[in-house]
């Protein structure tokens, strides 16, 4: 039973981080109707920043987030402006092929900066942990620090987009851009607001990522990446709640199945499940199936 709970407990930490993650996917995919598969990079870039606040210029771990956030953030305006608002009239392979070069020049830039070898990610938050049963389960502070962050990003995130002007801009953009814009919603600006939230949000994941799994290398966002994307595909892409709840169930799912069935068919047992829920829904668990008029 405790070893249940702990794997269970692993589970949700992970997913809270496929959640944040996801939520990015979705607000991009939502809003734009694009998958902007350079959002993995980003989260590694971000990692990145945080690192270097702390290894080199001694900056305390909430301020060099915060410097992760805002570098992740200008930087997911610059993407969005640079390379993907000329596209906003082309097909979607023409963005999809796009996005996939956007990763390996983020990847490869960070290659050339940093070099290939890998770096201990430092602590950010470490004030002791939660111990349970006699000690038998232990909770640590960074697994208390990413569910609390996701279940407050999820809220605020919630809030903001369904209270706030801007929020219901992004939310009229998502429904038709056409109409949004005849009725005085400035486009170009909502998209680049989304990619700016879509990429601090990368940033804080980033640095939960690597804070529980701390080796930090070029490649650190990319299986995340890919993981976070399929949740979010999971929940339903394009629905913030289904971003979480597919991160989540991702999360549980990948750590059970490598405790209880096979460390190696962890991740395949993911995807396979992906198939499944996509056979039977296939605009995902919260998703809402599109009609295109004719």
């Amino acid at each position: 039973m405790v070893s249940f709970l702990r794997f269970l407990i692993n589970g949700i930490s992970l997913g809270s981080v496929y959640a944040i993650i996801a939520l990015g996917y979705t607000m991009v995919y939502g809003i734009a109707k694009m998958l902007n598969f350079a959002h993995g990079d980003i989260i590694m870039i971000g990692a990145y920043i945080a690192f270097c606040a702390m290894q080199y210029l001694g900056l305390p771990p909430l301020v060099a987030v915060l410097c992760a956030m805002a570098f992740c953030t200008v930087l997911g305006v610059i993407i969005e402006g640079l390379a993907y608002r000329p596209l906003r009239q082309a097909t979607k392979l023409a963005v999809l092929i796009t996005a996939i070069g956007v990763s390996y020049l983020l990847q490869n830039s960070a290659l050339l900066i940093w070099s290939a070898n890998p770096k201990v990610f430092p602590s950010v938050f470490s004030v002791g942990s939660i111990r349970l049963f006699d000690g038998n389960l232990v909770i640590s502070s960074e697994t208390i620090l990413t569910i609390a962050a996701n279940i407050v990003i999820m809220i605020v995130l919630t809030m903001f987009t369904g209270r706030t002007k801007m929020g219901k801009a992004m939310r009229a953009v998502s429904e038709d851009k056409g109409a949004a814009e005849l009725m005085g919603i400035n486009v170009n600006r909502t998209i680049s607001l989304t990619f700016a939230i879509g990429s601090a949000l990368a940033a804080i994941a980033g640095v939960l990522l690597c804070s529980a799994y701390p080796t930090l290398q070029p490649t650190t966002g990319s299986m995340p990446g890919i993981k976070a994307f399929t949740a979010a595909v999971f929940g339903g892409i394009g629905s913030i709640p289904g971003a979480m709840i597919g991160g989540l169930l991702l999360g549980v799912i990948e750590i059970l199945g490598k405790a209880y069935i096979s460390t190696e068919l962890g991740d395949a047992l993911v995807f396979a499940v992906l198939i499944v829920v996509l056979l039977f829904k296939p605009a995902g668990l919260l998703g809402k199936p599109m009609r295109e008029k004719v």
